[in-house]
C-alpha cells in the first residue's frame, strides 16, 4: 500500500484567502498550542479557567456560569464520583437532559480520572440498557428529572449519583489527579450494524489534536459565543463543547426538543452569537421560520455537518445572511472525526454531481480505494479512507471490528488508515465529493443509522416474516426512511402498532416515516434487490383506527397542513401525526405554520400531548376562546376606564337592576 499516498496537495489560494477572513472582528485569536495536545482534557480546561476565571462560561435560559464556577462545580461532582467509586479508571454513563448539568458532569468524571459514556433519556429503554451493560459503566450520574430512570438501570453492581444533591461538604478545589495524554476520555455509540449500538473509543491526545485543528479553522477565540444545539449523546455533539470551553469561549446550549425552531432565530439574535452549528436538516427548519426581520449581526460562522449539504442549504445561507458570515462544511466521522471541510462565501459554485465536502485536515490525508484496496486514479470513484495519527483508538471490546476498520499506514510507522464506507472523488485541486455509501448506512436528520438495525428489529416482531429498509431522497435535501414488510399471515398489520413497537428498541429518528407491505421482496441471488421495490405512494397507512374525515373549519385547516408537511393523503381527524411519519422536526414545522396560521403562542410539546386532528384542534379552539374572552374583557375594562364615575354608577345600577 505505499503507493496510496502519491497525491499531495495544498489547500488552493482560493481557500486559504476565505479561511483568512474567518476572524472574530476583535481579532483576539491565539493559536492551540501543541504543547497542550499531549497533556488531558482536565488540564487545558483547567488552564483556560486561571487565564479567565470571571469570564462567562456557559448560559442556558436564565442561568449562566463563568469559569470559575463551572470549575467548582465540576470538581464536587468529581470528588463525589471519587467517594463512590475511587480513583481506578473505569467508564461512567452520564444520564441527562440538554443543559449545563451534563457539561458539569463530562468535566466531573474526566477529573476524576474517569471516562464518560453520554445517554440520552428520551432513548428507548432498551437501548440505553444495552449501552450501559456494553459499557460496563459501574456507576449512572444523573438529575432529579431523570431518577426514575436511572433507577431501573441500577444493580447491585452498579449506583446511581444525582448531582442534584450534592451539596458544598463536597471541595471545590481542583483535585490534581494527572492523565495522560493516551487514557481513554469517552465511548460515544453508534448505530451497528450487527443490530446493536458499537462503542468507539476516544482518548484524550485524540480530541485534543481535533480541537487543535478545529480552533485554528475556525479561529475560536474567547470573545466567541457557540450554540450547541446537538445532544451529547452524539460524537457531533461534542466539537462546539471543547472548542468552546478549552479556549475560553462562551458555550450556549439550547433545547430544540422542547424550545422548538420558532424561538431559534431570536435566540442567536438576542445571545448575539457568534458560531451557529447543526445538520442541515435543522438549518433548513431555521431557514424556514425567518421572518425576513432578521439581522444577524454577530454571525461570522455557520457551521453545517452530519449530514450531506445541498443546493438548497446552499441557497438559504446566501438568501437570509450577509456576505460577513462564512458557511463552513464538510464530513466526518465518530471514528475518525474530521474527514474534510470547507469554508466559503456567497461566491461559491455548488457541484453538479455529488455532495461537496472539502479539504482534508493539516495531518491528515484522503485516500482513494477500489475493491482491492488499491489507490485509484485521480478523478476517478474510490472508497473514502483517512490517513493520520491521531484516529480514534477503536472500538469497544471489538477488536475484531477495529482490526477491520482501522488498518495499518503504508509506510509503517505510527500512522493509521479508516476505511469509511463512503464513496468519493477527488477534484484536481484536492476537493473531495462524497458520492454516497458503500453500504447500507445512511444519514437520517444528520444521525447515522444502519439500515440492517431497523430490519433486525422488524424481524423480531412475531407478526413479520420478512422486512428491507430502503432510504429515499425527499425535497428539500435529507431523506427519509421506508420500511417494506411482508406479513407472516393474512391479516394486515397496523402500523401505529408496529411504529409503537419499534420505538421500544430503537431511537425516533430511526423508525419509517413510511411502512408499505408486500407478499414478498424481490430478491437477487438469493438477496434483497432494494433497487427493486416500489417507491412509496404516499398513501393513508393502514391504522388501527377508520378513515374520518374533518368535521369544522380548524380539523379541515389542520388536515391541509399535515399532509402538506407529511406529504401523505388522505389524513383522518383521529389520525396520530406521529403514526403518519411525523417526528420532531416536522413537528416544529407544524407548530410554526399553526402559529401563523391561528395567530396562537403555542410550544412544540403541544403536538406531543395532542398528537391527533381531533386533540390539537380542541387544543386552538380552547386557545381561541380564552383569547376571545381575554380581548371582550380588556375591552369592557377600556370602556369602563373612559367612563365618568357618574356614568360607571349609572351602568352598574342598571345592571344590578337586571339582575
Amino acid at each position: 500500500m505505499s503507493d496510496l499516498l502519491k497525491y499531495s496537495f495544498k489547500l488552493p489560494p482560493e481557500q486559504q484567502a476565505i479561511r483568512d477572513k474567518c476572524f472574530h472582528p476583535s481579532g483576539m485569536f491565539v493559536e492551540f498550542p501543541i504543547e497542550d495536545v499531549e497533556t488531558s482534557i482536565p488540564a487545558r480546561f483547567e488552564k483556560i479557567v486561571r487565564l479567565y476565571p470571571d469570564r462567562l462560561a456557559v448560559k442556558m435560559g436564565d442561568r449562566a456560569l463563568t469559569y470559575g464556577e463551572l470549575n467548582r462545580y465540576a470538581n464536587r461532582i468529581a470528588y463525589a464520583i471519587l467517594e463512590k467509586r475511587g480513583p481506578a479508571s473505569e467508564p461512567i454513563a452520564l444520564l441527562f437532559e440538554h443543559g449545563i448539568e451534563v457539561i458539569a458532569a463530562i468535566f466531573g468524571v474526566l477529573k476524576a480520572g474517569k471516562f464518560f459514556v453520554a445517554l440520552d433519556p428520551t432513548f428507548p429503554l432498551e437501548r440505553i440498557s444495552y449501552i450501559v451493560e456494553d459499557s460496563g459503566a459501574g456507576l449512572i450520574a444523573t438529575s432529579s428529572g431523570n431518577t426514575d430512570l436511572a433507577s431501573k438501570l441500577k444493580n447491585d453492581a452498579r449506583a446511581v449519583l444525582n448531582v442534584d444533591e450534592i451539596h458544598n461538604s463536597y471541595s471545590s478545589d481542583n483535585i490534581g489527579l494527572s492523565a495522560s495524554p493516551d487514557d481513554l476520555m469517552t465511548i460515544c455509540y453508534t448505530s451497528g450494524s450487527t443490530g446493536k449500538p458499537k462503542g468507539v473509543v476516544q482518548a484524550h491526545r485524540n480530541v485534543l489534536h481535533s480541537v487543535k485543528l478545529l480552533t485554528a479553522s475556525a479561529r475560536i477565540c474567547v470573545d466567541d459565543r457557540l450554540t450547541l444545539l446537538h445532544s451529547l449523546s452524539f460524537a457531533s455533539g461534542h466539537a462546539h463543547l471543547r472548542i468552546s470551553l478549552l479556549n475560553g469561549a462562551s458555550l450556549f446550549p439550547f433545547d430544540i426538543k422542547s424550545e422548538g425552531v420558532r424561538c431559534l432565530a431570536k435566540w442567536l439574535e438576542d445571545e448575539q452569537l457568534t458560531v451557529y452549528h447543526s445538520p442541515p436538516s435543522l438549518f433548513r427548519q431555521l431557514a424556514e421560520s425567518f421572518s425576513g426581520r432578521e439581522k444577524f449581526e454577530s454571525l461570522r460562522l455557520i457551521r453545517l455537518s452530519g449530514a450531506p449539504v445541498t443546493q438548497l442549504d446552499f441557497d438559504l445561507y446566501k438568501k437570509n445572511f450577509g456576505p460577513e458570515t462564512l458557511l463552513e462544511f464538510g464530513m466526518g466521522s465518530t471514528e475518525a472525526r474530521g474527514i474534510g471541510s470547507a469554508i466559503v462565501d456567497r461566491t461559491f459554485t455548488f457541484p453538479q454531481q455529488g455532495v461537496p465536502v472539502g479539504y482534508p485536515p493539516p495531518e491528515k490525508k484522503i485516500l482513494l480505494l477500489d475493491e482491492n484496496g488499491q489507490g485509484v486514479e485521480l478523478g476517478h470513484v474510490g472508497e473514502i479512507a483517512v490517513t493520520g495519527r491521531n484516529l480514534n483508538v477503536g472500538y469497544w471490546n471489538q477488536p475484531d471490528l477495529t482490526e477491520a476498520k482501522f488498518l495499518a499506514g503504508p509506510t509503517g510507522s505510527d500512522e493509521r488508515i479508516y476505511l469509511t464506507g463512503d464513496l468519493g472523488r477527488i477534484m484536481p485541486d484536492g476537493f473531495l465529493i462524497h458520492l454516497g455509501r458503500k453500504d447500507f448506512m445512511v444519514k437520517i436528520r444528520g444521525y447515522r443509522v444502519e439500515l440492517g438495525e431497523i430490519e433486525k428489529a422488524l424481524l423480531t416482531h412475531p407478526e413479520v416474516k420478512d422486512a428491507g429498509v430502503v432510504a429515499w431522497d425527499q425535497e428539500p435535501g435529507g431523506k427519509y426512511l421506508v420500511a417494506y414488510v411482508v406479513p407472516r399471515g393474512s391479516n394486515a398489520l397496523a402500523v401505529n402498532e408496529l411504529r409503537g413497537f419499534l420505538k421500544k428498541k430503537l431511537p425516533d429518528y430511526t423508525i419509517p416515516a413510511i411502512f408499505m407491505f408486500l407478499e414478498s421482496l424481490p430478491l437477487t441471488n438469493g438477496k434483497l434487490d432494494r433497487t427493486a421495490l416500489p417507491r412509496p405512494d404516499h398513501k393513508r397507512p393502514n391504522l388501527e383506527q377508520s378513515y374520518a374525515p374533518p368535521q369544522d373549519e380548524v380539523e379541515t385547516r389542520l388536515v391541509q397542513i399535515w399532509e402538506e408537511i407529511l406529504n401523505v393523503r388522505p389524513i383522518g381527524t383521529y389520525d396520530n401525526f406521529f403514526d403518519l411519519g411525523g417526528h420532531s422536526l416536522a413537528a416544529t414545522r407544524v407548530i410554526s405554520r399553526l402559529i401563523q396560521t391561528f395567530q396562537l403562542d403555542l410550544p412544540v410539546k403541544a403536538l406531543f400531548d395532542a398528537p391527533t386532528v381531533a386533540q390539537m384542534a380542541a387544543v386552538i379552539t380552547k386557545n381561541q376562546v380564552k383569547r376571545a374572552s381575554e380581548e371582550t374583557l380588556n375591552r369592557m375594562l377600556s370602556e369602563v376606564e373612559a367612563m365618568t364615575e357618574e356614568e360607571a354608577q349609572k351602568q352598574l345600577t342598571e345592571e344590578n337592576a337586571r339582575c
